[in-house]
């Protein structure tokens, strides 16, 4: 089996900042990659109204808690954050963490976060409109701040074969999507096309893949459709035994 990397997510529902912080510190201790948490305002699943945590006051304790993993938001909303506002805000967790934070982006999705906090929701190609604007000013804000950050990766999420796998060609270190294998596979193909399109190498880009803990056994399928970062998704009690099997697998 191909060698590949290991991370985790994190999902802030339904625990306490405790429980989340004994979690991702023990991942790191494990040995992974990488660790994230996601960019929501309330649960995505089970009780609509359980306890949640917002997503970047909590990488802040994340960067000061571990030593080993790269860390971020799989994936950040673009929509939350005057773009130059986030890249200050990923300026100040690279240097809280030596240089190990990620700028993992999208253009949002979850209309009850828009809502209740009065962002407008707009359509899925505004979003996405505005995530290919705000990008190059992330990157521009990040060549003007005193102290500039270090070479933060960005890492930016989605499948949409027509605009979304065209902005990573044209702006991402990594691209992270889901599953099953064959569906990856077909849009790791189309991310290729679009990097020939417009003159990207396509090793530039990581091909990272999130799955949930009863498809450890895809692995392999995974890494033959291309994936070569493999992150998998736990959500509270935090059981982190899945997490290790896969670590065993990578050979970590």
């Amino acid at each position: 089996m191909s060698e590949f990397r290991v991370g985790v997510q994190l999902h802030p529902q339904r625990c306490t900042v405790a429980e989340l912080r004994s979690a991702w510190q023990r991942a790191d201790q494990l040995g992974v990659d990488s660790i994230w948490l996601w960019d929501h305002f309330f649960p995505l699943y089970g009780n609509p109204d359980a306890a949640h945590f917002e997503c970047y006051s909590l990488l802040g304790a994340m960067a000061v808690d571990t030593n080993h993993a790269k860390f971020g938001a799989l994936v950040t909303c673009n929509s939350y954050r005057n773009p130059h506002l986030l890249a200050d805000m990923a300026r100040s967790l690279d240097h809280l963490s030596d240089g190990r934070f990620v700028l993992g982006i999208g253009s949002g999705w979850f209309e009850r976060d828009y809502t209740e906090y009065g962002y407008e929701f707009g359509t899925a190609g505004s979003r996405l409109r505005d995530l290919n604007q705000s990008l190059p000013a992330i990157k521009e804000r990040f060549s003007v701040l005193n102290p500039t950050p270090s070479d933060v990766p960005i890492l930016v999420g989605g499948s949409g074969e027509k605009v979304t796998l065209r902005i990573v060609a044209e702006h991402a270190d990594a691209w992270n999507a889901f599953g099953p294998p064959q569906s990856y596979a077909k849009k790791n193909a189309v991310l290729d096309e679009w990097c020939a399109k417009i003159g990207r190498d396509p090793k530039a880009i990581e091909r990272t893949v999130a799955i949930q803990p009863d498809e450890i056994g895809d692995v392999a399928a995974y890494l033959e459709a291309g994936a070569q970062h493999i992150i998998m998704m736990i959500g509270s009690p935090f059981d982190l035994s899945p997490l290790e099997r896969l670590l065993d697998i990578a050979g970590h």
